[in-house]
């Protein structure tokens, strides 16, 4: 299951400035960029059915040339939900009796479907007159075109790119631009981490995929494609790492010759797609080759991996293994 709340706040609260200037840069005009603080996360309880909610991100911020502050609430959503407006209000109405402070509310529609407009306020009137009116910035990412985003030098647009409307066809085109637009902004290796991470997460592509998202990288300048294709490398040598671990903890839970068995067989998957995903389409003979393979060779061969530039390399490699045996 993928933690949509843990990746989000991750995200905006690393870049939150960023996000603010890439989809409200009208609020740019009034907030002192400096005076930003993040508060302590808040969680309410819905005292008529027991559930317990909390808020996503809450900034307070100084009012430029202003002694006075207000709060930006950030929701993100990644599921349709059923009078969520009315959840919006009942945040805003609980924050502002806390603070008493301005309040600039946000919700991030992450989910892919619905497609429909999602609503942006929430309303109490009578037939005679209008009690309430609540309104909410919205940002829907499945409404936005990632197309409009390419050149945008922001690492928000890097990593949300990989969230908005994106035909199935052009996911692996979308994977490789996002990429290309993370490494021009030459952030540290953390934050680079972080976005990547986003973009692999939702981009997660199956074979026939990897191969176009390959091919799509050759068309990127030679330098950007170098730093583009060391973050690819990381992503397997973590892959790597995620596989024997899940490999030995399968090992404790069922018992130790059938975990070692599963975990032999998860490494041989994962150093296979890792192959593939690096130097292209094996023979049938090739990977009949790399199933042979004990556990410690398998592991030696999925770090070696990483230096292959054609599928030759595998060859030799597997040729070298074979008269190092005799």
């Amino acid at each position: 299951m993928i933690d949509h709340h843990r990746l989000f706040k991750e995200l905006l609260s690393t870049f939150f400035i960023e996000f603010i200037e890439l989809f409200f840069p009208q609020v740019m005009a009034y907030l002192e960029p400096n005076s930003i603080t993040f508060l302590d996360k808040e969680v309410f309880t819905d005292v008529t059915v027991g559930d317990r909610y909390e808020a996503d991100l809450l900034v307070q911020a100084q009012f430029q040339n202003r002694s006075s502050y207000f709060l930006i609430h950030v929701e993100n959503q990644s599921y349709n939900q059923a009078n969520f407006n009315k959840r919006m209000y009942r945040y805003f109405s609980r924050l502002h009796e806390k603070y008493d402070l301005p309040i600039y509310p946000v919700v991030v529609f992450s989910y892919d479907k619905p497609q429909k407009i999602a609503d942006s306020s929430y309303q109490l009137e009578f037939p005679d007159f209008k009690v309430l009116e609540f309104n909410y910035r919205v940002l829907q990412l499945n409404h936005l075109n990632w197309r409009n985003f390419l050149n945008q030098p922001n690492p928000v647009a890097s990593a949300l790119m990989a969230k908005m409307q994106i035909s199935t066809e052009d996911r692996p085109k979308v994977k490789a631009e996002c990429l290309r637009l993370l490494v021009t902004l030459k952030l540290d290796p953390a934050k680079m981490q972080l976005i990547s991470g986003f973009i692999d997460t939702y981009l997660n592509l199956d074979e026939s995929e990897e191969q176009i998202f390959q091919t799509e990288l050759g068309t990127i300048e030679l330098e950007e494609r170098e730093q583009v294709m060391e973050i690819v490398t990381s992503w397997m040598r973590t892959g790597i790492k995620q596989g024997r671990e899940e490999g030995l903890l399968e090992g404790r839970q069922e018992g130790l010759i059938e975990g070692r068995q599963e975990g032999l067989e998860r490494e041989t998957d994962l150093v296979l797609r890792q192959l593939k995903r690096k130097i292209g389409p094996l023979t049938p003979e090739i990977e009949a080759q790399v199933k042979r393979l004990e556990i410690q060779e398998l592991e030696n061969l999925g770090e070696t991996l990483l230096d292959f530039e054609q599928i030759e390399d595998l060859t030799n490699w597997l040729n070298n293994l074979s008269a190092s045996r005799n």
